[in-house]
């Protein structure tokens, strides 16, 4: 009873006309850089962050949250008819996605991508709504040992599930680490690793960061690529329907893909990315039924179930955020910021102290499903439409509206040259071919793992075994320890890369 009437709480403002239309406004634009390659979520949260200075709490992030899982949907457009993923998460789209398009059936493939991400995300809330408050009673017991032992899962976390190399993603957590510790000590007030720099005395800003390495750094990566990469898709896309037969396959993909992603979205590090490419890898074990068209040649299963795990892990992500107030990937990280920003402590006490904010969340994400459902079916002709604008009109107005966002935070042109200089940083990383988004935890993070560290031996006047003698903390690391041996098994390894892998 008490999940019904708090959801109703929730319902009742999201319903709101302003929640309702920064809803949609989030929604739109999710759907709108997901469609355009090369700039994500991530990019466009950052983008976005100066922005929401003006906008209630509540309604700033129901329309961040939109964007995020908004993108999930736009990215499998351009990935079933022009065989580029527009998001991270569809890269495993595009393989059955495009061949489907290719063979007359982008309809079918694009109504399997929006009916499976919208059931799955449904399903995504639900699991939100149905473990806060259990999760948020847990956490009311949390001290700072058991908090810091569970930012190092957290971290560990990120390194196990991250894709690439695993030395490559412990450097990147390790950089963000160290990047928090610039600025001034909380206990001492000395400024640290500041250079005699006026302005990193405050430290380096999360946006700054953000921008710089995941906007300046896609732009610079995309304009290094060659205009004839772009293809542009000409065809009309008629019979939206699946057959009874597409049905028959889909409805148990999308059901493997939900449960998957779900769980997924939780674990730190997981995310959507990782969900998307498990759910492939699973539909490709489960045996195929007779006459049916094999996987990489325009397989329907192959097109529903990554969507549906990336759309349930976008929502369960937020898990994490709301009940224990730890990001488990870059995009919940951004959210910290959003709601630093309003003043908003996250943790197990926004659900006492702000319940408005914390059920309308919630509430509002079925809103979204909803409305993404009608952006993306009927108006792919728009989206169609938008792959056509060239990329050199589209990268000046990113760079001018990020210059803006920057200054616009501290009225200080030092953060401009700083984020030009991160784009640089992030350019890099593309050419290294390592993946950014561990730096960002470790950067957020960083900063609270000292104060829960320093806080934590301050309690126990400097006796490091509080970490291992308290049950829960020790529970914790036992579980970081356990994550850490397993994926050096030679087998974990070498299946871990198989994952990452497609055909």
């Amino acid at each position: 009873m008490d999940l019904i009437a708090n959801l109703s709480l929730g319902f009742g403002v999201a319903f709101t006309p302003i929640n309702l239309m920064y809803g949609f406004i989030g929604c739109m634009l999710g759907t709108l850089i997901g469609v355009l390659p090369g700039i994500g979520p991530l990019a466009t949260i950052a983008m976005l962050l100066p922005a929401t200075y003006a906008l209630p709490p509540v309604s700033a992030l129901i329309m961040l949250a939109g964007i995020y899982y908004g993108a999930q949907y736009g990215g499998s457009t351009t990935a079933i008819l022009v065989n580029l993923p527009g998001e991270s998460s569809s890269v495993v789209t595009v393989i059955d996605g495009y061949q489907m398009a290719r063979q007359g059936r982008a309809g079918p493939a694009l109504a399997a991508a929006g009916l499976g991400s919208f059931f799955a995300g449904c399903v995504g809330t639900l699991v939100l709504a149905a473990f806060a408050v259990p999760l948020t009673e847990v956490a009311f017991k949390f001290g700072p040992a058991e908090y810091f032992s569970l930012m190092v899962l957290g971290l560990i976390g990120a390194v196990v599930l991250a894709s690439g190399s695993l030395l490559k993603a412990v450097g990147m957590i390790l950089l963000g680490l160290l990047m928090g510790l610039v600025g001034t000590d909380v206990n001492s007030g000395v400024a640290r690793y500041s250079f005699d720099i006026p302005e990193l005395t405050d430290g380096i800003g999360f946006i700054v960061v953000g921008m710089g390495v995941f906007g300046y750094g896609e732009i610079i990566s995309n304009l290094g690529k060659h205009e004839s990469e772009r293809e542009v898709f000409t065809a009309k896309v008629e019979g939206l329907f699946p057959t009874k037969a597409d049905f028959l396959n889909m409805i148990p993909a999308v059901l493997r893909g939900t449960v998957l992603g779900s769980m997924l979205g939780i674990l730190p590090g997981g995310g959507a990315v990782m969900a998307a490419f498990a759910a492939y890898t699973l539909e490709k074990k489960t045996p195929l039924r007779p006459g049916e068209i094999p996987f990489g040649k325009g397989n329907i299963r192959g097109v529903a179930a990554p969507e549906s795990a990336n759309n349930a892990a976008a929502q369960t992500s937020f898990i994490p955020l709301l009940t224990l107030g730890i990001p488990p990937n870059a995009v919940m990280a951004l959210m910290v910021g959003a709601m630093t920003i309003h003043n908003i402590q996250p943790g197990p006490q926004v659900m006492t102290s702000n319940p408005e904010l914390f059920w309308g969340l919630i509430a509002s994400m079925w809103i979204g499903n909803a409305m993404l459902i009608v952006l993306n079916l009927p108006l792919i002709g728009i989206w169609i439409k938008l792959l056509t604008v060239p990329y050199r009109w589209l990268y000046p107005a990113i760079v001018l509206f990020c210059a803006i966002g920057v200054y616009s935070t501290n009225n200080n042109t030092f953060d401009i040259w700083l984020v030009g200089l991160f784009g640089a940083i992030g350019y890099l990383f593309v050419k290294l071919g390592t993946e950014p988004a561990p730096l960002l935890l470790g950067f957020i993070l960083g900063p609270m793992m000292e104060e829960n560290l320093r806080r934590a031996l301050l309690l126990s006047r400097g006796d490091w075994s509080v970490f291992v003698t308290r049950g829960l903390s020790a529970s914790l690391l036992a579980v970081a320890v356990f994550l850490l041996v397993i994926v050096m098994l030679p087998a974990v390894k070498k299946s871990r890369e198989e994952a990452f892998v497609e055909d």
